[in-house]
């Protein structure tokens, strides 16, 4: 009996490119691509991904194995594809790195840092809080779905073999960025009103009072007041932040 095994170079070749953009974009990716995560579980994840696409993609890499260069150059192109994806889904995310970061300036916690589980570096407690919570609710409102759907629906978006062209990449990115700092902004709208009248409170008591530490009084204030308005502001501003990045990995998954 003769097994015919000359289809394996072929085979080989389709998963290490497939794996190349599918890694890539898992490594991007916020909640499963953090650097306090276990390699392995990084690993494990990306290589399942590449398993269960590969059957479905296989065919679209026509791929010569008579000369290196073909491959080295397909090779790149799938990393720069998983790439432009997986930045796209951190960058919509560091909304709330932009919201937490203006709540803590309004709150009066601007210098309060901590490490940040999603970056692996100082962060604004706030804004560590609210990418925690939103990396959560991602998860728990099953979003992460639109990420696998992503993956698939790039082979139509991108057909292997084709370079992403630089002027829409750099659109793209740029957009994404406006957005979220947008969002950001629209996000901690409540803490701006809020830190504005509140100062401006501050302002006429001490014209008034010359001789009361105002400082010392409003700080512990202001962030009492400040952490009353997110209890009772947090549920809208997650709600909005969900229907947003919905709205982005969906534009990722348009047939998904």
């Amino acid at each position: 009996m003769r097994v015919d095994v000359s289809f394996l170079p072929v085979l080989a070749a389709a998963f290490l490119l497939t794996f190349a953009r599918v890694g890539t974009m898992v490594m991007l990716l916020p909640g499963v691509g953090e650097l306090n995560l276990p390699s392995r579980v990084r690993l494990t994840i990306a290589l399942v991904l590449t398993a269960i696409l590969l059957p479905a993609h296989q065919k679209a890499y026509t791929v010569e194995l008579t000369a290196l260069a073909p491959v080295l150059t397909m090779l790149f192109q799938e990393i720069v594809i998983g790439a432009v994806l997986g930045l796209t889904a951190r960058l919509a995310i560091s909304a709330l790195q932009v919201a937490g970061s203006v709540i803590a300036q309004q709150l009066g916690l601007g210098f309060v840092t901590a490490v940040d589980p999603s970056q692996n570096q100082q962060g604004i407690l706030v804004g560590n809080f609210l990418t925690v919570l939103g990396i959560t609710l991602i998860f728990a409102t099953d979003l992460h779905h639109l990420v696998i759907a992503a993956m698939n629906d790039s082979y139509t978006i991108f057909q292997p073999g084709e370079m992403p062209l630089v002027g829409d990449a750099a659109q793209h990115v740029t957009r994404i960025v406006a957005t979220a700092f947008r969002i950001g902004i629209q996000l901690s709208a409540p803490f701006l009103v809020f830190g504005l009248l509140f100062n401006l409170g501050l302002g006429v008591l001490s014209r008034l009072m010359p001789q009361m530490q105002v400082f010392f009084i409003g700080l512990p204030l202001s962030i009492l007041l400040g952490f009353l308005l997110l209890l009772l502001v947090i549920g809208a501003m997650m709600g909005t932040f969900v229907g947003y990045i919905e709205g982005v990995l969906g534009g990722l998954a348009p047939h998904g």
